[in-house]
């Protein structure tokens, strides 16, 4: 989210990022930056009539949750059929494969 790149912002400023960025409409926008209040993943001051939004998670953090999250809606929570997926469909460099070999060759070793 643009909030990691800048912060803090006010929902203005935001609304006018994300709107370069996506096709959602400014209502769409506000109603994200409230569940993400509301889930607190950002938090605000406010300074006089506005809201300043920040980050309270880290970038790293919100990737992780979304991830658990989507492998729990898409792939029932596993990890196998998500990676075969990938596999089957995606064209991987020898780059890519060699990077993949050395990701699991770490994780068998821990």
């Amino acid at each position: 989210m643009v909030l990691w790149k800048k912060k803090p912002l006010t929902a203005r400023k935001i609304v006018n990022a994300l709107s370069k960025k996506t096709l959602w409409k400014p209502k769409t926008i506000q109603t994200l930056i409230n569940r993400l209040v509301a889930k607190k993943a950002i938090g605000y001051e406010k300074i006089g009539r506005l809201h300043h939004y920040y980050p309270r998670l880290s970038q790293t953090e919100c990737v992780t949750a979304e991830t658990k999250t989507f492998l729990r809606r898409i792939y029932d929570g596993g990890l196998k059929p998500m990676f075969a997926t990938f596999l089957e469909d995606q064209k991987l460099s020898p780059q890519d494969i060699a990077e993949l070999k050395r990701l699991l060759d770490a994780k068998t070793k821990e």
